[in-house]
């Protein structure tokens, strides 16, 4: 049976120095909730439009599950409008976020 598809997202700036131990979390959140991790994005604080880049990367790849360290990654700590619809999981929370 195919597991259901996701990413790991998060902003470099944001992770700093725990940006390893952070992409260890996202991939072993994903594994314990039976998601096939297909990558993890890193954006820095200077991408030009991040979420409707995540939203391309989603369509393209085709998955269900955008899983972030916490919601501090997104501009104004908030679900970016153009991945309402996706499932977004938060680490810090270890379930999805309110979207």
């Amino acid at each position: 049976m195919a597991r259901t598809g996701a990413i790991g997202y998060l902003r470099r700036d944001v992770a700093g120095s725990r940006q390893h131990w952070e992409e260890i979390q996202i991939r072993s959140l994903a594994k314990r909730l039976g998601y096939d991790l297909r990558k993890t994005i890193a954006f820095g604080a200077h991408t030009d439009n991040p979420a409707h880049r995540l939203r391309a990367i989603v369509n393209s790849l085709g998955v269900a599950a955008v899983i972030v360290p916490s919601l501090a990654h997104f501009d104004g700590g908030e679900i970016p409008a153009p991945l309402r619809g996706a499932t977004v999981i938060t680490v810090a929370d270890n379930s999805p976020a309110e979207s």
